[in-house]
């Protein structure tokens, strides 16, 4: 699983996450099963666009920093929630789907769960 944060260059550079200051956090100390295939996409804080390539499928991930208007380009269906540690009325995206640009969410998890 890589974390990225687009350069903001005109190359399709990119830097981790955690080098620009933002982390996202396991909250959930069960081993993955597999990987969710593709991307996962976010808004995070003054707009800045983000994305985990190959995301952990059955592990919750909770976000450290603002995310909004979530975009799942895995092959399996992606689950936000409203509150970390994958707590609050979840809202599943199936692949290919996205919420709403100003939907914020603080956690979310991959596959059929």
């Amino acid at each position: 699983m890589r974390f990225f944060r687009p350069a903001l260059a005109t190359v399709a550079a990119t830097a981790t996450i955690a080098a620009a200051g933002y982390t996202l956090a396991l909250a959930s100390p069960a081993a993955a099963a597999g990987t969710a295939k593709g991307w996962f996409a976010w808004v995070g804080p003054k707009g800045a666009p983000f994305f985990i390539e190959n995301p952990p499928d059955g592990r919750c991930l909770t976000m450290s920093q603002e995310s909004q208007g979530a975009h799942n380009a895995t092959a399996l269906p992606a689950t936000v929630y409203p509150q970390k540690e994958c707590k609050g009325t979840p809202l599943r995206l199936d692949p290919g789907r996205h919420a709403p640009r100003n939907a914020s969410f603080a956690s979310v998890k991959f596959g059929s769960h």
